[in-house]
């Protein structure tokens, strides 16, 4: 799968959808190149709620918990904004976790 999608990539394909199913076929193995496809995707729509989504995930699994918090933040704002509530509340979950891991209460 990845390496469909790399040569996708590699033959001028690049779209924010490409780029959010690179980051979550590497998520589980490589999440800092995860990190990297899904900040790419972000960068291309914002308005990608599912790939602000993944991005903070991406982070927190590499360690980056404040760009973790970051990036959820971000997408709450996206998925509210888009009326997509269920996407909303998990990031909002997910946003807690990652300013406890990164040692900010708030």
């Amino acid at each position: 799968m990845i390496e469909r999608l790399e040569k996708m990539l590699a033959d001028g394909q690049d779209s924010a959808m490409l780029r959010f199913g690179l980051g979550n076929a590497y998520l589980k193995d490589d999440p800092a190149r995860a990190a990297e496809h899904l900040a790419e995707a972000v960068a291309r729509d914002p308005d990608y709620s599912a790939a602000w989504k993944l991005l903070g995930r991406a982070l927190a699994a590499n360690g980056e918990h404040t760009r973790a918090a970051e990036a959820f933040a971000s997408g709450i704002a996206v998925a509210e904004r888009r009326g997509d509530v269920q996407a909303a509340k998990e990031m909002q979950v997910f946003l807690k976790r990652a300013r406890k891991a990164a040692g900010d209460p708030g």
